[in-house]
């Protein structure tokens, strides 16, 4: 479940909101165990989600580095051939 977070420090362009978002998604979810929480439970999960998302905009913003930036689409490139390294039969 966690595989879809993806690193967001250090790209250009910064990270999205939806990004952001969907990692906090992913994290709340690993860590309830839930994909889909009860009604009853629905609340609790959606703050959870908003404050994840919240905290890490904030890290995202505060962290420095005197590396340069990444791009998105080289280092897609990069996984894609970890993968077919890894999984090569």
């Amino acid at each position: 479940m966690c595989r879809n977070i993806r690193t967001l420090h250090n790209f250009d362009p910064p990270a999205s909101g939806e990004e952001i978002q969907a990692a906090a998604l992913q994290y709340v979810r690993k860590i309830s165990g839930f994909t889909k929480p009860s009604r009853a439970n629905q609340e609790a999960f959606d703050r959870a989600v908003e404050a994840v998302a919240a905290i890490s905009a904030d890290l995202l913003r505060e962290l420095e580095t005197s590396a340069p930036p990444k791009n998105r689409d080289v280092e897609a490139a990069k996984a894609r051939a970890r993968a077919a390294q890894r999984y090569a039969a």
